[in-house]
């Protein structure tokens, strides 16, 4: 998994999780979903395509944020992490929802994530580290996502650049000679660099849960909602609760 990751940017495991873990997930997932929706329907008609912050107090109860909260912080999914970032280097930063626009006819769109507090030059510098890395799942099977392998390390060439950027009369919905489409089912887990250039794919009625992890490094703690942590009372009750201890300890650092 490592190695592979390290080399493109991304892996896939195939039905990592069961039926059962899916369904269960679910479950809360479509309730924070349809709250979400009730209170942000403006966003959503003007072309939201995901939500964030789903572990913290506004949607969910404490219960239904606990069982989040182990889902997360389960040894199956924790193992998956430490292999990629060893556990003192694993702190669990957001979790996000992603959904197909309102508007069938919306365009995707190719990005890398820093680009939207980022400069081009600090863009470049951020191939470098520090390291957030998405685990995607899917609580349906989907169309998926189409990525540039090896982007998280190599910088944009041109094409790619003048698409992302929309440079040069380019558009950043068009497709890109470089890109790899990844098709996903429910329960598979996608592991993918915040870095490279990737775009989703509408379709299918989309659900999947994403749950970032970052180095832990001061200058990404400012991305961490304290409302979106377990209590430290209740960390005793996650299998592997390392990620979360982690992030708590660099919020108290700041």
């Amino acid at each position: 998994m490592k190695s592979r990751y390290h080399e493109n940017g991304y892996f896939v495991i195939r039905n990592l999780f069961t039926v059962e873990e899916i369904s269960i997930v679910s479950e809360v997932l479509i309730e924070f979903h349809e709250l979400w929706m009730k209170r942000n329907l403006e966003y959503y008609t003007k072309g939201v395509i995901n939500s964030a912050y789903i572990t913290g107090t506004e949607y969910l109860d404490q219960a239904k944020r606990n069982l989040l909260f182990q889902f997360i912080g389960s040894s199956k999914l924790m193992t998956v992490v430490s292999n990629i970032l060893p556990q003192r280097h694993a702190a669990f930063m957001n979790t996000q929802l992603f959904f197909d626009p309102m508007d069938k006819e919306q365009k995707n769109y190719w990005h890398r994530d820093p680009q939207y507090n980022l400069s081009l030059d600090q863009q470049k510098e951020a191939l470098n580290g520090p390291e957030v890395i998405h685990f995607r799942i899917p609580l349906v099977d989907e169309p998926g996502i189409e990525l540039v392998p090896k982007s998280h390390k190599n910088w944009d060439s041109e094409e790619e650049l003048d698409v992302r950027l929309q440079r040069n009369n380019r558009k950043n919905c068009e497709d890109l000679s470089t890109g790899y489409i990844v098709e996903l089912n429910a329960g598979d887990l996608l592991v993918f660099s915040a870095n490279i250039i990737h775009r989703g794919l509408y379709g299918m009625d989309r659900l999947s849960l994403d749950i970032l992890f970052c180095e832990p490094e001061r200058s990404l703690s400012q991305f961490i909602n304290e409302d979106c942590l377990p209590s430290r009372d209740f960390l005793e009750n996650i299998e592997n609760p390392s990620a979360f201890m982690n992030t708590l300890k660099l919020k108290a650092e700041r």
